[in-house]
């Protein structure tokens, strides 16, 4: 039996409108009321583009659904045009926020050092950091997956000390994986999270054990229940499924099975 609560995060990356977006989330709370009691053992949440965080806020303040953003500064305010700070976030009351993701670290060149520092920054604020970290095909090939998550995960934990731990949540997204419709086996998938595992128990083993780890690599409902039974998966960050109530709606299904 897994200690962890399943965490099912959507990630809208750059999508959405004000009538869709109204639309979606008023499916999601219709559709998690009809599901079994217990829903309730299970975190939901929404990390949405910045300019609809208010209307995510109004929307869901009332239900057990959360949300966040996709992105931080590391910069606490200031000469940074078009960057969100952590207070701002804290405006919103976000819950969450992605950091790492390999759509920031490839499209804006952001560095593991980097990522460090915005999960800081989130933790200060009392925000909980969604760390993303994940191979890409050429160094998957090249066996070099454990290397490379093992360095965007320690980067991270370097600036931690070990009572934050427990604070953070875990994605690993096989780069390869992402909005390609590939989805690693439940059993390649299970290799990396636990791999991933180790990593955080050599700073405190207790704590490691109450760390989710999310899988980001095109989790669906017809693939999620089989991913979700492995030891180390706790949850998905979900991204095109996320767009879809019907979708979304079935993986927390099988989160909760």
């Amino acid at each position: 039996m897994k200690q962890r609560r399943p965490l099912i995060a959507g990630n809208w990356k750059m999508n959405g409108s004000l009538v869709t977006n109204a639309v979606l989330l008023s499916e999601l709370q219709s559709g998690i009321k009809n599901l079994s009691a217990s829903a309730a053992d299970c975190d939901v949440a929404v990390c949405v583009p910045a300019p609809y965080l208010a209307q995510v806020q109004v929307a869901l303040q009332t239900s057990s659904i959360a949300w966040g953003a996709q992105d931080v500064s590391a910069q606490a305010g200031g000469a940074y045009t078009g960057e969100m700070s952590v207070s701002m976030l804290k405006d919103f009351s976000c819950a969450y926020a992605i950091v790492g993701h390999s759509e920031r670290r490839v499209y804006h060149a952001e560095s593991d050092a980097l990522v460090a520092e915005k999960t800081l920054r989130l933790l200060e604020a009392g925000i909980t950091p969604i760390v993303c970290v994940g191979e890409t095909l050429q160094e998957r090939k090249a066996g070099l997956t454990e290397a490379t998550v093992a360095r965007q995960l320690n980067a991270v934990l370097s600036v931690l000390d070990a009572a934050a731990l427990a604070k953070i949540v875990v994605a690993y997204e096989p780069v390869w994986a992402i909005g390609t419709g590939i989805t690693a086996t439940p059993e390649m998938a299970q290799q990396v999270h636990a791999f991933l595992r180790s990593q955080l128990a050599l700073m405190n083993a207790e704590l490691a054990e109450q760390v989710q780890i999310l899988y980001g690599g095109s989790m669906k409902p017809d693939n999620a229940v089989a991913l979700l039974a492995m030891k180390d998966i706790d949850g998905g960050l979900i991204g095109g499924a996320a767009l879809k109530s019907i979708d979304f709606l079935g993986i927390i299904a099988a989160a909760i099975e």
